[in-house]
C-alpha cells in the first residue's frame, strides 16, 4: 500500500489509514454485516447505485466486494474537510498499480454509505480502524475473471478556454 502513502494530501496531512483485509472469514463476516446494514438503510438521495445495492443486498448471493481476495478500506479523520478527496486520490494510485500488475480493482461505496451502522462500525473498530475515523471508501482488488468493456464516455464533458 506504499502507493497510497505516496499520494499527496491536503496540507500534507497524511491523516488517512488504509486497512487491507485478505482473510476470507473476515471478509465474509463483513459482507454479512453489510447485507444486514442495507436492510435498514434508507438512501438519502436518488443515486441509483445506493438503491441498487439495497435491493441486491436482499439476495443470498450478495457480495459487496465482488468476491475479491482483498478489500482495502480507506478511512480518515472525521470532520477533516479533505478526507474523501485525500482517500480517493490514494485509492486511484492503488487502482493504477493494480492495473500495472494485471490485477482488477473496483471502487466500492457500500462501507461509506453504511459508515454509521452500529454493527459495521463496531466490527471495523475491532479490525483496528479508529472510532474517530470516518469510512471514506474502499477498493476491491483481485484477479480479473473476465474483462469488462469500457463504458462509452459522454460527449462535451471537457472545455478548454484559451
Amino acid at each position: 500500500m506504499r502507493e497510497a502513502q505516496q499520494t499527496p494530501s491536503g496540507s500534507n496531512s497524511q491523516s488517512w489509514l488504509f486497512t487491507a483485509i485478505q482473510n476470507r472469514d473476515t471478509l465474509l463476516r463483513l459482507n454479512g454485516l453489510v447485507r444486514t446494514g442495507f436492510q435498514s438503510y434508507e438512501p438519502d438521495d436518488d443515486y441509483p447505485a445506493k438503491h441498487g445495492a439495497k435491493k441486491r443486498a436482499q439476495e443470498e448471493s450478495f457480495n459487496f466486494y465482488n468476491h475479491a481476495p482483498a478489500l482495502i478500506i480507506a478511512s480518515n479523520r472525521s470532520g477533516y474537510e479533505n478526507a474523501m478527496a485525500d482517500c480517493a486520490l490514494a485509492l486511484e494510485n492503488i487502482f493504477l498499480t493494480a492495473e500495472s500488475l494485471g490485477l482488477g480493482s473496483c471502487y466500492i461505496n457500500a462501507l461509506h454509505w453504511l459508515r454509521n451502522d452500529p454493527g459495521i462500525r463496531e466490527y471495523l473498530v475491532e479490525l483496528g480502524i479508529p472510532r474517530e475515523h470516518t469510512i471514506c471508501s474502499s477498493a476491491a482488488v483481485g484477479y480479473i475473471a473476465k474483462p469488462s468493456p469500457v463504458p462509452p464516455r459522454k460527449a462535451n464533458t471537457t472545455r478548454i478556454i484559451e
